[in-house]
């Protein structure tokens, strides 16, 4: 089995992101309401729209902030749930 990574992502509005994996697949995905259910100091500040927008693709995964701040297991991305 090949390894699933992200090949494309776009802002969906509402602290959403869709994204596209390396199967052919699509999803969209509310970061927003993980943010929410776990907040934390590092987290809480992508909750601003303005910060939250500037994600970047990095080795396959969705990422925010320099340092990775926040960041998620490509497979639950793909499965359109984080926990």
């Amino acid at each position: 089995m090949s390894r699933l990574f992200i090949t494309n992502a776009t802002y969906a509005g509402n602290l959403s992101v869709n994204l596209w994996f390396s199967d052919n697949t699509t999803c969209t995905v509310n970061v927003g309401d993980y943010i929410r259910r776990h907040p934390h100091p590092q987290y809480n500040k992508y909750l601003d729209e303005r910060k939250f927008t500037r994600f970047a693709i990095e080795d396959g995964n969705v990422v925010w902030g320099k340092n990775w701040d926040l960041i998620f297991p490509v497979e639950e991305l793909h499965a359109g749930v984080i926990q």
